[in-house]
């Protein structure tokens, strides 16, 4: 892969291409989601919430590096996608919370004592 091709990737204010790689790996985590449902996949079916969780907060991703491309480009639907993003956050916010980390309440010595940080 030459330099150049990185270059590109990352610099979200000229190129969506890492946006639409984003959408699509929370697509594929979200098809793991369904097919984690299933009978033949007893396997990881303990990791059906967390595929879920996962993909949501992907496509929250792709959403937000896309908006950067059309904060320059497209103001107008800039202006849209800016609601939908803080309706977003909201969401995944609780998804975390309930989902992750199972109603517990947050605090600072609970962080540390857990040895997250």
């Amino acid at each position: 892969m030459s330099e150049k091709f990185t270059d590109d990737l990352f610099d979200l204010k000229n190129d969506r291409r890492l946006s639409v790689y984003l959408y699509r790996a929370g697509f594929g985590a979200w098809l793991l989601y369904i097919v984690s449902g299933a009978q033949f996949m007893q396997s990881v079916r303990i990791y059906r919430t967390d595929f879920g969780v996962f993909s949501f907060f992907l496509m929250v991703l792709g959403l937000s590096a896309s908006m950067i491309y059309d904060y320059y480009h497209h103001p107008v639907e800039f202006a849209q996608k800016k609601k939908w993003l803080a309706f977003s956050y909201l969401v995944l916010a609780g998804l975390v919370y309930f989902f992750i980390l199972h109603n517990e309440p947050i605090s600072i010595e609970h962080l540390f004592g857990k040895g997250l940080f």
